[in-house]
């Protein structure tokens, strides 16, 4: 078994969707990034290739890449589980915490799970989805920015 950890940080910018673990959030402002900025799903795939020690997101998908423009991070993140099965590994668990100060996630955390689950092809009883907020510090406290941290036990096949 193998385990991977994974991390992301966007700012929040006025006129983009909010897309956290392939869920759209409505609130007001959306993340800025090169793809669709979702941390979540960028944490998770950071984490799969730190467990399969193939590198980063970055890497694989760089910014100054046209081709990955305003890409839904989703299909970055199936990319990264074509990786995973030629590695002829599997994913056993999933552990996400998001960073954020607002908007409430709670109402969310189950679609994030059940997409995630779908995305990585366990069960939702092997996903984890929990939101906490920095109490004002950072630019995350502030409200300027959303970040994730993921944990991830990938397995031979």
């Amino acid at each position: 078994m193998r385990i991977g950890h994974g991390f992301d940080i966007h700012r929040l910018v006025e006129g983009r969707p909010l897309r956290l673990g392939g869920v759209v959030i409505p609130f007001d402002y959306g993340l800025l990034g090169h793809s669709d900025g979702d941390v979540v799903l960028h944490a998770v795939a950071d984490a799969l290739l730190g467990a399969l020690a193939d590198g980063d997101l970055g890497t694989h998908f760089p910014d100054t890449d046209p081709r990955y423009k305003d890409r839904d991070s989703a299909e970055l993140l199936s990319t990264v589980m074509q990786r995973v099965r030629a590695r002829r590994h599997t994913v056993h668990n999933l552990d996400i915490t998001i960073h954020a100060e607002r908007p409430k996630l709670a109402p969310h955390v189950e679609a994030m799970r059940a997409r995630l689950a779908e995305l990585l092809a366990i069960g939702v009883d092997r996903v984890s989805v929990k939101a906490k907020t920095m109490e004002g510090l950072d630019a995350v406290g502030r409200g300027e920015a959303i970040g994730a941290t993921a944990v991830v036990l990938v397995e031979p096949v």
